[in-house]
Order: C-alpha cells, then structure tokens, then sequence
C-alpha cells in the first residue's frame, strides 16, 4: 500500500505491507512537491527493497487542501493508476483526521487551517464503526465553524481533533466550549501512514476508483480562479 498526503506544506509519502510501515518520508522542506515528491517516493521503494509494479493500492489525500499541492499528488496517483491498473483510494483528511477523536462522544468535529484566517472543518456522527457526515465539508472562519459544530451536534458533547490549533483555540467560540470538558486530540500533520491504512480498508470492502473516476475535494476555489473573477468583476 503506498498513501501520499500532499494537502498542505507537511505531507508525506509511506509505504506499506499488511500494516506493517515498510519506509515513510514526511515533507519537512520548502521545496515544492512537483519536485520533492517522485524522489521520496523513489527514496522508499529503495529502502524497502520493492518496485512501484507490487503496490496493490494507491491511497491520495484527496483534500481539502492548498489547489496546487493536491494537484501534484493527484495527477501523480492518476498516472500510476493508469500505468499499473491498481485501485485508488480517495481518502479525505478531515475524515482521517477525525478518525483520530477520542471519548465517547455521538458526534465528532475536524477542522484544518485554510490560510485567510480560515479553516477546512467537517462533523460526522459515529455510527457503529463509521463516521457519518453531517453536511459538506467547508472553508469557514475558525468560530463559525465551531458554531456549526455544536448546532449539527444538537447540544450534545462534541471530540474534537486537529493538526492546526493555533487558529483555534483563541476564538471566543472555542474558549466557550471548554467549560464542557469536551476531548480534543492533536494528530500528527504528517498523514500519509493513515491515508494508506484507510485505503486498504476501503479496497477490502470494495469501494475505490481508478485513474479516470479520481476527483481531488478542493473545497475552496483556487487563488488564480478567484483573482481573475474579482478583475472580470470589475471590468479589467
């Protein structure tokens, strides 16, 4: 199994045999991913002694995330399903991350930060050894989504869990909840062990895609499509 996180500037690549982690690379440089991704993926094949032909399944952070970076872990993951014929995984981080709330809770809430001052959040409901979404997953300023949070979970208790908590825990919204004693759990912003864990069980139980059905989960417009519609707005 090989997962690849490419969502935001901490990604990372692992690979995988039956939940065993063969070789792992995290992004810790500001090199972009067009060119730090093939030669870290190169990096764990050599160290795990296994050529790109023996992966079974491809796991991909399909968002939300920064257009640019997902798009290069994307159209990677498409080329490889493409050449090889094996099953891709579109594996969402805000699931992956709220995969990782604790406590016995109904409902749990994940967010990520989206730069602007904003955060990709989500919340879903346990259901047996699922998680349901409630709604879409958005781009939202950090106390507005806590507020959805709490109206989705009906006044119920809420896990929380993140990798970003800077953009959070100032809000007021945020320090309102915290009188309710709710678990929070800060998850590791290097992803890529998860996004392979998870696509082997979405392949065992026969959901996943191939090279043409692949679609990344952008969420939020990209700068380029949103500055150019601002300037046509305006007549220039």
């Amino acid at each position: 199994m090989l997962g690849l996180d490419t969502c935001n500037s901490k990604g990372s690549v692992a690979l995988l045999r039956d939940d065993v982690v063969l070789s792992l690379a995290d992004h810790e440089t500001e090199v972009d991913y067009s060119t730090w991704l093939l030669p870290a993926v190169g990096g764990l094949f050599n160290k795990a002694r296994v050529t790109l032909a023996e992966v079974d399944v491809f796991g991909v952070a399909a968002g939300p995330g920064s257009f640019t970076a997902l798009r290069v872990g994307m159209t990677t993951v498409k080329a490889w399903g493409e050449v090889y014929g094996k099953p891709i995984v579109p594996v969402s981080r805000l699931e992956l991350i709220a995969w990782h709330a604790w406590g016995g809770t109904d409902y749990v809430a994940s967010w990520a930060a989206a730069n602007r001052g904003q955060v990709f959040g989500a919340v879903y409901r346990r259901s047996g050894n699922a998680l349901e979404r409630l709604g879409d997953e958005i781009v939202v300023d950090p106390g507005k989504f806590v507020e959805l949070a709490a109206e989705l979970a009906r006044g119920q208790k809420i896990a929380w869990a993140s990798a970003d908590v800077d953009c959070m825990f100032e809000t007021s919204e945020w320090k309102s909840r915290e009188a309710l004693k709710e678990g929070f759990e800060l998850v590791s912003s290097f992803l890529a062990i998860g996004v392979a864990r998870m696509a082997a069980n979405q392949v065992a139980a026969g959901r996943y895609t191939d090279a043409l059905g692949l679609d990344a989960d952008y969420v939020r417009r990209p700068d380029a499509e949103i500055f150019w519609k601002g300037r046509a707005g305006r007549g220039t």
